[in-house]
């Protein structure tokens, strides 16, 4: 588990953008499962995620089409909600960062690790915008 004085301000990165942050697995199983699409960042304390992953989720937001809901859980500080979303990204092995878009309770898009890893932030924006383009 990570300190929260060393957690807090990355968590803040997407709540402060309208993420929901959700720390038990009961919320992560209705979130998910709700109508229309939600975008999951699970979400770390490693480089790539502070200087692609988060910025990039976030920049994806600034299109006309974009998930109407947002969700993140925070891997090695909320166990119970990253075990719980990675449930629902089978088949794809526990990764994270990852971020991924869901359509009614579906999986319909997926970064895992290794399509973030050694890519600018303006990329993963990019990736995500075309998957909100075919499901938002």
């Amino acid at each position: 588990m990570y300190p929260d004085d060393l957690v807090m301000p990355m968590k803040h990165e997407l709540t402060d953008k309208g993420f929901e942050d959700l720390t038990t697995a009961e919320a992560v199983n209705q979130a998910i499962k709700k109508e229309g699409t939600t975008l999951l960042m699970i979400n770390s304390v490693c480089g790539c995620a502070a200087g692609a992953a988060r910025p990039g989720a976030v920049f994806s937001l600034t299109g006309d089409k974009k998930p109407e809901n947002l969700i993140t859980v925070f891997a090695g500080v909320d166990k119970e909600a990253v075990d719980e979303a990675r449930k629902f990204l089978a088949p794809f092995p526990p990764s994270s960062p990852c971020i991924a878009l869901f359509k009614d309770g579906e999986l319909v898009h997926m970064l895992e690790r290794h399509h973030i890893e050694g890519n600018p932030a303006g990329a993963i924006a990019a990736n995500l915008q075309g998957a909100y383009q075919e499901y938002c």
